[in-house]
């Protein structure tokens, strides 16, 4: 294994180097130049100690006759060493008598050598470098493995927008500024690591990191455009390269395999197509195995076809008949399942060292060919057994060893886990609100609304025009005499901005961006709020799945209620259960920030412009605002919007009035700025804001309600718009000072 890793490594920087390989003939030119693995970009970049490969995993097989065959390689962004740990972690703490009986030896020292080689990769560094695990996001298949990964060796799980680069250095984004980072561990492949220079459609990378890497300012693990050789195509040229670049024997023989940009190796592909098993040469292409022998006459002649047009694209392996193990299946008994050995090492020094163990894959059925975890199959703990004492090292902190006890925040909250919080608050709130108005309309559609025209109308407008959006299916000029059918076309107006996922402004579409940046975020949250958030998906899919034009009012009101319910589970989540750090306060931020904009617009349509004709406006706004119980124990039905403005803009002890979202998000704001992360507040932004609250609450509410010539309550309008101005203000600011990092230094 150690001989393979060696042999791989000087493939990898002759390739990237001088191609000697290529100008002696050692290497078709075809299967490089020609292979998307190969990114012209990362040649001549100098990796640190010529280390291409600092972590490798080799699949391994076993024949019928007990020998082993490498059957891939994995060289870019190898996957599995954390399920590996894991199986072994859970096993251990089953059954710890059978590993102290057997002397299995443990994975911790090999961890720890990869660990220790990364932090030696620092080229600034040399003390307490700043290491990254770099993940293509939770939407990653196997993005539990990154982070359980990256808990175990200690470094910080980010994503491509963790990470800036300025100056030809990179920098994680947190929210006390920007932090050098000396070393990336990447899970991200290689085209994805830089959208200037790699792929330009890549979002899950740093611009401008491999600059960075030019420059010698940070270290990537595995090296950049690492990703060349894995692939089943150099396989036939491995013995040769071996003899010629180590002056050795391959040791570890290889399944025989076949590159069709060979003449005679096409010819023998072609005559032994049922006995092989076809791959293709650049896996990037994205074809899947194919297996000669299962296919039809039709299949086969197509693939023949295929292949003498494009020969350099495909490659023939030999069909190992795989060996099998035991395995619990699902009728609670053992049965056979093929099985597939992935084996890691690890850098060390000018060497490597070999993981005493592995990730042992088998195949969901004993008739299955693939061995795959992602078509079902499973994975064990495989041992390698000592005749000695083994080593007892672990990196986990043994359960009988005290630890210092931890209280109060800590503040490891990186910038764009903050600006998914912000976020989720802003969305949370925004679709309660949505949700909130939408039903208000359709209550009165379902019966108290005779006609479209007279106040109820007039007042209903009012409320629309509140939700007033480009996708509007229903004319603001439209007119009821005009139109008979207005009812009908309001009422498919607000079926459309519940169900239609298209519209981005559909209550649908924002619960989607609501459960979007809590999956950002959901190694952070607990189980109970995930809960709560995995139901956004099916709240508007619950009227029978039936086209959204054919959903009844009260299939739609039922969906309303039932997505305000559980928007009121996750607030309650958010109260009661999480610890008071930066995540929470900017979730809650955003929270106060978005009902502060939704009331301020609500007092501007309805209470500064009311009329005698719009009156019953006024029912309706405490109706969205959830406190019709509140005004009619202190004035009964009385309406007056003295009152109503009264207990919707000033009281503070009314959790839906603007005086208790200014309250509350001002000591948010304190809160934050007094953490080890505040330096940056923007308090200009802050003061403005809160000088414009204070200005309205404390003028005379009386004479604000008091219209002047045309009706217009002029007044209370100036103050509204002072204070909507300052919350898009403040929102922003926050944005540039934590969330974007938009210049080197922060200003208030």
């Amino acid at each position: 294994m150690i001989q393979r890793a060696r042999l791989l490594n000087l493939i990898l920087a002759d390739l990237y180097g001088p191609q000697r390989l290529l100008h002696g003939g050692l290497l078709p030119a075809a299967l490089v130049f020609a292979n998307p693995g190969f990114w012209r970009p990362c040649h001549g970049v100098r990796v640190s100690g010529g280390t291409y490969l600092h972590l490798l995993a080799v699949d391994l097989a076993r024949g019928p006759d007990g020998d082993w065959w490498v059957i891939s390689d994995r060289t870019q962004a190898p996957s599995g060493a954390g399920y590996s740990l894991e199986n072994r972690i859970v096993m251990a703490e089953t059954f710890p008598d059978l590993f102290r009986e057997f002397r299995v030896k443990r994975l911790a020292s090999f961890f720890r050598s990869f660990r220790e080689t990364l932090l030696r990769l620092s080229p600034m560094a040399p003390t307490n470098p700043r290491v990254v695990l770099l993940t293509p996001g939770p939407f990653n298949e196997t993005y539990f493995e990154h982070s359980y990964l990256a808990r175990y060796l200690g470094f910080t799980l980010v994503q491509g927008g963790d990470l800036t680069v300025r100056d030809s250095r990179v920098f994680l984004k947190t929210l006390e500024g920007l932090k050098q980072v000396d070393v990336i561990l990447r899970r991200v492949d290689d085209g994805f690591c830089d959208p200037i220079e790699l792929r330009s459609d890549s979002y899950l990378g740093v611009a401008g990191l491999l600059q960075a890497v030019r420059a010698g300012n940070v270290t990537v693990a595995n090296a950049l455009g690492s990703g060349l050789i894995e692939t089943s195509a150099f396989m036939p040229f491995f013995p040769g390269l071996s003899r010629r670049m180590l002056g050795e024997e391959l040791k570890l023989p290889t399944a025989a395999t076949w590159w069709c940009g060979q003449p005679h190796a096409l010819r023998y592909v072609l005559e032994n197509l049922d006995s092989l098993v076809i791959k293709p040469a650049f896996p990037s292409k994205g074809m899947e195995p194919v297996f000669g022998g299962k296919l039809g006459s039709e299949e086969k002649s197509r693939l023949i076809e295929q292949i003498k047009e494009s020969p350099q694209e495909f490659a023939g392996q030999e069909l190992l008949n795989l060996s099998t193990v035991p395995a619990w299946s699902e009728q609670h008994d053992l049965t056979p399942r093929r099985v597939v050995l992935r084996v890691y090492l690890a850098a060390k020094g000018d060497s490597w060292v070999v993981i005493p163990g592995g990730l042992a894959r088998v195949s969901p059925s004993i008739d299955t060919p693939v061995v795959s975890m992602q078509r079902g199959g499973g994975s064990k703990d495989t041992w390698v057994l000592s005749d000695k004492p083994v080593d007892t090292f672990s990196l986990q902190r043994p359960r009988d060893v005290p630890v210092e006890l931890s209280r109060g925040v800590v503040s490891d909250l990186p910038s764009r886990a903050a600006d998914h919080f912000f976020w989720l608050g802003r969305y949370a709130e925004r679709s309660e609100h949505v949700a909130r108005m939408l039903r208000c309309i359709l209550i009165r559609l379902t019966g108290q609304l005779g006609t479209a025209d007279g106040p109820e109308w007039e007042s209903l407008t009012k409320i629309s025009d509140c939700l007033e959006s480009p996708h509007a299916r229903l004319s603001k000029e439209d007119e009821p005499e005009l139109h008979p059918d207005l009812l009908r076309d309001l009422e498919q107006e607000i079926l459309s901005r519940i169900f239609e996922e298209q519209r981005s402004d559909s209550l649908t579409a924002t619960l989607n961006r609501a459960g979007r940046s809590a999956a950002q975020v959901r190694d952070r949250l607990s189980s109970d709020l995930l809960r709560v958030v995995n139901q956004f998906g099916s709240l508007t899919r619950g009227a029978d799945n039936l086209a959204w034009g054919y959903v009844s009012v009260g299939d739609a009101l039922a969906v309303l209620n039932g997505c305000i319910g559980t928007l009121a589970s996750l607030r309650g989540i958010e109260m009661e259960n999480m610890t008071r750090g930066p995540g929470w306060h900017f979730l809650s931020i955003g929270r106060r920030l978005e009902r502060s904009v939704h009331l301020v617009r609500l007092f501007r349509t309805i209470i500064v412009p009311l009329t005698p004709q719009t009156w019953p406006a006024l029912e309706m706004l405490l109706e969205v605002a959830d406190s019709s119980m509140a005004y009619r124990s202190r004035y009964f039905t009385i309406l007056q919007p003295a009152p109503v403005l009264d207990l919707l803009m000033n009281e503070e002890a009314n959790p839906r009035s603007l005086a208790f979202q200014a309250k509350d998000l001002s000591d948010h704001c304190r809160s934050l700025s007094r953490m080890p992360s505040g330096a940056g507040w923007p308090v200009a932004k802050q003061e403005r804001f809160e000088e414009a609250a204070s200005n309205l609450f404390h003028a005379d509410v009386r004479k604000l309600c008091e219209p002047r010539a045309g009706a217009i309550r002029e007044r209370l309008d100036e103050l509204l718009s002072a204070l909507e101005a300052a919350l898009p203000a403040l929102s922003n600011a926050i944005t540039h000072a934590y969330f974007s990092h938009a210049e080197p230094e922060r200003t208030t």
